[in-house]
């Protein structure tokens, strides 16, 4: 399943996606690991035409390119977003203990990341079942569009988008051409920079 998978960008739209597969996507994605189990994710489900067409306008209006053109034959739409303010709350608990709520304290902002985290496990769950998806980001000018348009707090920010459909035939993006980098080019060892070697 991980080695096949690849990101999908047009789809048969004749074939819907049901209700009951969604949320058993959904139910795999929230289990995706979060910094202090705070599971500060939200999933937006497009899955009607009316919801689909108010997405683009909001996101991505004007003519549509060949990409979009692609993208917008995906029966279903899930926007994942992240509550930055639940990661803040749930460290100011007492278990945790940083009663500052100080953003300081994450050099890493760990409410993208575990939405990141969930998203690629709705990703792997769809390709699993047979069907492809995509992920892909929400213009930083889009974000008060998107969130007038579906009633979204401010609070929640758009980390990305999963599509999921049934792949119709499409061009594979030009990008692959630059070949997956090995485990040698990436992996290090105990120090930066070594390879696997031998084992102490």
């Amino acid at each position: 399943m991980v080695r096949a998978r690849r990101m999908v960008r047009t789809y048969d739209p004749s074939r819907p996606i049901s209700r009951t597969q969604l949320e058993n996507y959904l139910n795999l994605a929230i289990r995706a690991p979060s910094a202090g189990y705070t599971q500060g994710w939200h999933f937006l489900v497009l899955d009607d035409i009316t919801s689909r067409a108010a997405f683009w306008s909001a996101t991505a209006p004007g003519e549509p390119d060949a990409w979009r053109r692609g993208m917008m034959t995906a029966p279903v739409l899930v926007v994942c977003f992240a509550d930055k303010s639940a990661y803040l709350d749930r460290y100011a608990e007492a278990d945790k203990g940083w009663t500052d709520r100080d953003e300081a304290r994450w050099p890493v902002p760990y409410w993208y990341v575990d939405v990141g985290m969930a998203a690629l496990l709705l990703l792997l769950a769809g390709w699993d079942d047979g069907l492809g998806g995509c992920f892909f980001g929400v213009p930083g000018f889009a974000w008060s569009d998107l969130r007038a348009a579906f009633g979204v707090p401010e609070r929640f920010e758009p980390v990305g988008v999963v599509s999921l459909g049934h792949p119709a035939p499409d061009r594979r993006s030009p990008s692959l051409a630059r070949g997956r980098r090995g485990t040698d080019e990436v992996v290090s060892y105990g120090v930066f920079g070594s390879g696997p070697g031998s084992a102490d």
